[in-house]
């Protein structure tokens, strides 16, 4: 088996009202609630761009059942802490409701000057993404990875899929996350890397046009982090259940393990045009897993269970040396099977109205547990 290729995830969750379901600016007080629970640190609960939103982290993990325990204890601990502040935390990439007023941002120098600078893109960011670092040996070897891999991530934006609902009306789209995070200037697929020295001169050109101010603003689906020595994988929505988000998890890291395994061999590059992968993208936020998806290998359209198939297979070998292939298969068989969380959002949308919607994306604490509510 693998050893040493840790990973770590990051998800990011909406704070609705109890009684509207509109998003609520509650992060402060929710933050502070937190600090009352036992079982969280005070670094793990973290803010956002905008005060409806919060973060948790998981510390570094070394296999998928490390990372299932870490989020289930988030989702469970911080939904209670919501419900102390009169929150519901939604498992969402996209806010269903939108009130009149804007939500304001936290209070820091970076985001305010974000939103003097991007008014409304700003006002507009109630998104929510899982964020996967898999580490790397170091930023020449990341580099290469991130060119090798960058042809599967629009399967990635299919498969996480999850928020197709924004501002009280259905987008047509399976992950209109993607759609407006793809708004800023520096965003969606990455462009092909060769190595450390490659990726630096081309951040230091964006950096150099002033139409970005910082290397935070960096919003591929993927990128090499700055803060830690991780590779990270940016393109799925946050996800309505811990399965299907450590499903994304380790079907990121064999993608990464593998990239790393075709560097080290010298393996020549897949490298789409930027348009192709922009279009593939696009088409796999518009669609999920419910119509064909654009095949990396060929770069034309087959059905999305054979593309996902191809990528699973592209990633086998991975996932065996690091213990994942059963429960990445299963996982994604799930996926296929019942629908992304984009799928089975509008399936209870239709079934049930909003009140069933916001039980299935903000799911009380009880429930969250499995129990019944008194």
């Amino acid at each position: 088996m693998t050893t040493g290729v840790t990973l770590g995830v990051e998800e990011e969750f909406l704070l609705l009202d109890r009684r509207t379901a509109l998003p609520a600016s509650r992060a402060g007080r929710l933050r502070t609630a937190a600090r009352r629970e036992p079982g969280l640190k005070r670094e793990e609960v973290d803010t956002e761009l905008l005060q409806a939103m919060v973060e948790v982290a998981t510390p570094v993990c070394s296999d998928l059942d490390e990372v299932a325990r870490h989020l289930g204890r988030f989702r469970r601990l911080v939904s209670g802490a919501a419900q102390r502040v009169n929150c519901r935390l939604a498992s969402t990439g996209g806010a269903p409701l939108m009130g009149d007023e804007t939500v304001p941002v936290t209070g820091t120098p970076r985001y305010r000057e974000m939103r003097a600078a991007a008014t409304q893109l700003v006002d507009e960011q109630l998104i929510c993404g899982t964020h996967i670092h898999v580490a790397v040996p170091d930023r020449q070897a990341g580099a290469v990875a991130l060119g090798l891999l960058r042809p599967w991530l629009p399967v990635l934006v299919a498969l996480g899929a999850n928020s197709p609902f924004w501002n009280g009306r259905d987008t047509g789209f399976a992950s209109w996350r993607t759609v407006v995070f793809g708004r800023w200037p520096v965003s969606g697929p990455p462009p092909f890397f060769s190595g450390a020295a490659h990726y630096e001169e081309h951040v230091a050109a964006l950096l150099g046009t002033g139409v970005i101010a910082d290397r935070h603003q960096l919003y591929w689906h993927a990128r090499l982090s700055d803060e830690y020595p991780t590779l990270e994988v940016r393109a799925p929505d946050v996800q309505l259940d811990v399965e299907s988000a450590v499903t994304l998890a380790g079907l990121a890291r064999g993608l990464v393990v593998t990239a790393l395994h075709e560097g080290r061999r010298g393996a020549r590059p897949v490298n789409p045009s930027p348009s192709i992968l922009q279009a593939a993208g696009w088409h796999a936020a518009r669609r999920g897993l419910s119509a064909d998806l654009v095949d990396p290998r060929t770069d034309r359209p087959s059905p999305a269970a054979n593309v996902v198939g191809a990528l699973l297979g592209h990633i086998t070998p991975a996932l065996k040396e690091l213990g994942d292939v059963d429960r990445v298969a299963t996982g994604v068989q799930q996926l296929i099977d019942q629908g992304t969380g984009a799928t089975r959002q509008r399936t209870v949308l239709a079934r049930s109205g909003t009140r069933g919607l916001l039980d299935l994306i903000a799911p009380e604490p009880a429930e969250r547990d499995g129990t019944e509510r008194p």
